[in-house]
């Protein structure tokens, strides 16, 4: 389990920024140490619990980068061609069966392990190309030109026996995957992934597919939050719509906090007349903080913990839930499951609008791109704002941040954008 400093959620209360924040909150967290090996193969996405290093050098042995005749460059004439007899064959996985002599070629293949030298000194050094040579009668004809080394890949050129290939807490990737198994590697370290207990709070919440009563909305955040959970390594457990009560809702956290690694709820934080969250939680024999980022949408979070199990508190618009996981949420539940915490990366984008905003406060808007005719982007802002105009998230490309310094976006001026993809969404 994780654990945490009874005060580990702890805030002064004013407007924070949401970078101070994080850098806060993150220090203070400790990642998961349970530790198990998964095959490499199945490995994408888990977080490498220990820095990896090579067994053995990549590539393992010389060998030839094209097909074509292995030589000793100090064979070939310099100004004229060179004739040499073709003394065997290797091929990727058969290599040359006996001793390379000077003055001699064989025809190798791509991939094919470079012939061993027959005598003391080094051996076959340049791969010729198949296409540039001539082959008659058991002998090549090398034209001359060719440099000392070419098209033959040196043992351990890509990495040395004994580096680290890649570090602990990275969040294994497709290529990590083939180089960790290209090292040698057939299992991999990885911590456990967190068990998340999600469930949405409101009884103006149904689930959807059933019919809704007046003043009734369907539950957009849960299914929102599973898939971005998900997409960071989590096990989700999904505990529904659970209505706002505090004795019902103390006893869930306090049965489920044994069993899970945190727990992620929407809606019910505000400190309005049935929002019953924090109360709860307190109930349960946990202290709830709540956390006022100078951040929109997404102003208010709450951050405690039921015995040492965190929990995180969303707001109950689903825009504001889905930014808020992005770029806060999902960094500190990245560090306990053991992952090095990756905050979304933006590029700048130029501006096609006006937008007037409250300095103090990092802005989220909407925008979608457009070529600007010099090879850059054009950002467009979605026409319709709002913490719960779920549309937005589909029909525009992503989010332009404007930060706490500024008052606000002039046409042509530039911001970071941050694609939906990078946020997961």
């Amino acid at each position: 389990m994780a654990r945490l400093n009874d005060d580990c959620f702890a805030d002064g209360g004013a407007l924070t920024r949401l970078d101070a924040a994080l850098a806060q909150l993150l220090q203070r967290l400790v990642p998961l140490t349970e530790i198990e090996t998964c095959p490499t193969g199945l490995a994408a996405g888990r977080a490498l619990a220990v820095p990896l290093a090579a067994r053995l050098p990549l590539p393992p042995q010389d060998n030839a980068a094209v097909d074509g005749y292995a030589v000793y460059h100090a064979d070939l004439l310099p100004g004229a061609a060179t004739r040499l007899p073709v003394i065997g064959r290797a091929a990727a996985g058969h290599p040359f069966a006996g001793l390379q002599p000077r003055g001699a070629a064989v025809k190798i293949l791509t991939g094919a392990m470079m012939p061993a030298a027959a005598s003391a000194g080094g051996g076959p050094d340049t791969v010729l190309m198949q296409e540039d040579c001539s082959e008659t009668d058991g002998h090549v004809v090398i034209p001359p030109g060719i440099v000392p080394g070419a098209n033959c890949r040196r043992a351990g050129e890509d990495v040395r026996q004994g580096a680290e290939i890649l570090p602990a807490g990275r969040r294994l990737a497709p290529g990590d995957l083939a180089l960790a198994a290209a090292a040698g590697h057939a299992g991999l370290p990885v911590f456990r992934p967190l068990r998340i207990a999600l469930l949405s709070t409101g009884d103006e919440l149904h689930e959807a597919g059933q019919p809704l009563p007046a003043g009734g909305i369907h539950d957009a955040n849960r299914p929102l939050l599973a898939a971005l959970l998900s997409g960071i390594g989590c096990h989700v457990s999904d505990l529904g719509i659970q209505p706002d009560r505090q004795g019902h809702l103390a006893g869930l956290f306090a049965e489920v906090s044994a069993t899970h690694d945190a727990i992620v709820t929407s809606g019910g934080v505000s400190g309005g007349e049935e929002d019953h969250v924090k109360a709860a939680i307190a109930a349960a024999g946990g202290r709830l903080h709540a956390w006022r980022l100078a951040i929109r949408p997404g102003k208010p979070v709450a951050l405690g913990q039921v015995g040492a199990v965190p929990v995180i508190g969303l707001p109950g618009n689903p825009v504001a839930a889905a930014l808020t996981f992005a770029f806060f949420a999902g960094p500190l539940l990245q560090k306990l499951g053991g992952y090095i915490p990756m905050p979304p990366r933006g590029f700048a984008v130029r501006s096609g609008f006006r937008w007037a905003k409250r300095a103090g406060l990092r802005e989220w808007l909407r925008v979608s791109l457009e070529p600007d005719g010099t090879g850059g982007w054009l950002a467009r802002k979605y026409p319709v704002d709002g913490a719960g105009i779920l549309s937005s998230l589909v029909h525009s490309d992503g989010v332009l941040a404007l930060d706490e310094d500024r008052s606000g976006l002039e046409p042509g001026e530039t911001a970071l954008f941050y694609p939906f993809r990078e946020l997961g969404l």
